[in-house]
């Protein structure tokens, strides 16, 4: 394997994530949604649930190939490109909440408030988990970050069992919705689930920070035994020894991606890595190309698409026609009218899925490639 290919692995990998994300974020209706294109209620895991931890995943396989040039940079150095590029990420996924800083109000554009404003989200999530795994394994090494792991994993498992009261692992008995409602304040957490709960928290952020550094260990371990014949079956291995224990230790801590419990990190992971030796079975030893370059797309651009979408989505808003934006009259209008509830929602959100893959086949073909 040489290190383009290596990287073709990991950009299909991460391609295929942020198709996904846009996908089952972008339903033509919120009502006619399929269940394995749905986030479990609560405990449980849909194919959904494993889209977010798969990006998470993929950030940490890729730091294990950029983190390399840190070696030769001094501590100070270090600090400061992790946490320009956190904060960086960070105002992005804040400003993208408040994008396009308007909104209707009886017919009128008032400003939306900071007041009542989200602060926490899925690129704030992804910065802070960038930022502490980085962290972590920049001045542990990799040993002492996987160990550093283990201690979050169990430690958010003993915090949530000794504070959460008689049902811990409940909405309302979940310790994390305390710790945002005290640090973030009731006005400015998702309110979603009915009442002020942010799948985002800042606790359930720790167990998070595991499937990053969990991803760089993938990644490292890859680099490590590319040549030995062996590496390809102990990569299985590992990742069914992880999905086994997620399952096992979920009979007491159960897999929920609301509270991003640490069974939940686990089977994510495990998931992740069994799919990622797929890829490089298929695309690195068995040299199988044909569709790689549709995720391949994706996945050289995947911040700024997937930003992107969330832009695209919430100009819908601004555009009204008759009493409806133009978000509900495309899905009503067009491809509910044409395809059915159902089936209209699942092409609606496949019709920006195209959309956004032919924005990165531009950049790409213009070798546009955006960095943070």
């Amino acid at each position: 394997m040489n290190q383009n290919q290596r990287f073709l692995s990991l950009d299909v990998f991460r391609g295929l994530t942020v198709a996904c994300m846009i996908l089952v974020n972008t339903p033509g209706s919120w009502t006619y949604v399929w269940a394995p294109l749905r986030h479990a209620g609560w405990h449980g895991c849909t194919p959904t649930d494993l889209v977010f931890p798969f990006f998470l995943f993929a950030v940490g396989n890729a730091m294990s190939f950029a983190m390399k040039k840190f070696n030769t940079m001094s501590n100070a150095q270090v600090l400061g490109k992790i946490f320009k590029r956190t904060a960086l990420i960070f105002v992005i996924g804040f400003v993208l909440s408040w994008f396009p800083f308007v909104k209707y109000d009886n017919g009128s554009l008032v400003f939306k408030s900071l007041e009542s404003l989200r602060i926490l989200g899925v690129l704030q999530r992804i910065a802070l988990c960038y930022g502490i795994g980085a962290l972590l394994i920049h001045f542990l090494k990799p040993k002492g970050a996987l160990i550093a792991t283990a201690v979050l994993l169990l430690g958010y498992w003993a915090v949530l069992w000794a504070f959460g009261g008689s049902d811990p692992y409940s909405l309302e008995g979940h310790i994390g919705l305390q710790v945002d409602k005290m640090i973030l304040g009731e006005s400015h957490m998702y309110h979603g689930e009915g009442i002020a709960f942010d799948p985002e928290g800042l606790l359930s952020t720790l167990p998070a920070v595991g499937n990053v550094v969990l991803g760089y260990w993938v990644g490292w371990f890859v680099q490590r035994n590319m040549h030995s014949p062996t590496m390809l079956m102990r990569l299985v291995a590992g990742g069914s020894i992880l999905v086994a224990t997620a399952i096992v230790w979920g009979i007491a801590f159960p897999i929920n991606k609301k509270i991003w419990t640490s069974s939940y990190t686990l089977y994510t992971v495990g998931i992740a890595t069994l799919l990622l030796a797929i890829f490089i079975y298929f695309i690195e030893m068995r040299k199988v190309r044909a569709g790689t370059y549709f995720f391949e797309v994706f996945g050289k651009n995947p911040l700024f698409i997937y930003v992107m979408s969330g832009v695209v989505v919430k100009l819908y808003g601004l555009i009204i026609i008759g009493d409806q934006n133009f978000y509900g009259w495309l899905y009503t209008h067009v491809f509910q009218a044409a395809f059915g509830d159902y089936p209209g929602s699942f092409l609606f959100g496949i019709f920006h899925v195209l959309l956004l893959w032919l924005l990165g086949v531009w950049m790409d073909k213009k070798k546009i490639y955006i960095r943070v």
